[in-house]
């Protein structure tokens, strides 16, 4: 639940922590962000946390209803399915143009992302999926374009709260040390199948939990588009 504090919060540190609630889903899609309680919560003015609450709405995760206010994203199961597809499709593309010019600068930053398994509490998991984000827009920057690299950034923050019921903390590590062995081989098609199975197995976890013990939870619908409530 979110917890309360006395201490006047920077807008850097409102948007850490609500990001981290969102993500965790102790903010439930759809859920109205009332800003004269998140004053009173932060001990601040409008000033920053408006501007953490634009930060939130720039990766998706927060929706501005003119006249309404500031609602936690809602995602269809259709858009859902899309966001994951689309992972795949840029993923494919960033390792295998990787493969090949990938210098030893890069291969090192990549072998540092990754602070290793610290348990299963919250901010370990919050720490875990922004550490996977971070491996994949330097992986994507690797391919020599930024265009591709930006995109893939920001689909990685519209999928964070998704990202992180897959639970991979223990393996994550594990799995992105297979693709940088494949990296360092410049094994393009090694690489490639390695990036599969991570996405593959990534949209399996996702959609099995979503669909068996997520989707009343999330709101997560049939059709197209992300709507609020």
């Amino acid at each position: 639940m979110p917890q309360k504090t006395n201490l006047r919060a920077s807008k850097n540190q409102i948007y850490a922590t609500l990001r981290s609630e969102i993500i965790l889903g102790h903010r439930k899609p759809g859920e109205r962000m009332a800003v004269a309680d998140l004053k009173a919560r932060f001990g601040t003015s409008v000033t920053p946390l408006r501007d953490a609450l634009q930060m939130l709405n720039q990766e998706g995760l927060i929706t501005i209803k003119p006249r309404s206010g500031y609602f936690i994203t809602q995602t269809t199961l259709k858009a859902l399915r899309d966001m994951l597809e689309l992972r795949e499709i840029l993923e494919t593309a960033a390792v295998e143009r990787a493969a090949e010019t990938i210098t030893d600068a890069q291969l090192t930053a990549l072998k540092k992302v990754h602070a290793g398994y610290a348990g299963d509490g919250d901010q370990a998991y919050t720490r875990y999926t922004d550490e996977n984000a971070r491996f994949h827009y330097l992986l994507a920057q690797a391919s020599g374009n930024q265009e591709l690299a930006l995109a893939l950034r920001g689909l990685h923050d519209r999928l964070a709260r998704f990202m992180v019921i897959r639970h991979a903390g223990k393996s994550l590590e594990e799995i992105h040390a297979r693709l940088i062995d494949r990296l360092q081989a410049h094994d393009v098609s090694g690489a490639r199948k390695a990036i599969l199975e991570e996405v593959g197995e990534s949209r399996r976890a996702i959609m099995d939990r979503i669909m068996k013990e997520e989707a009343a939870f999330w709101h997560v619908g049939a059709g197209g588009g992300t709507k609020p409530e």
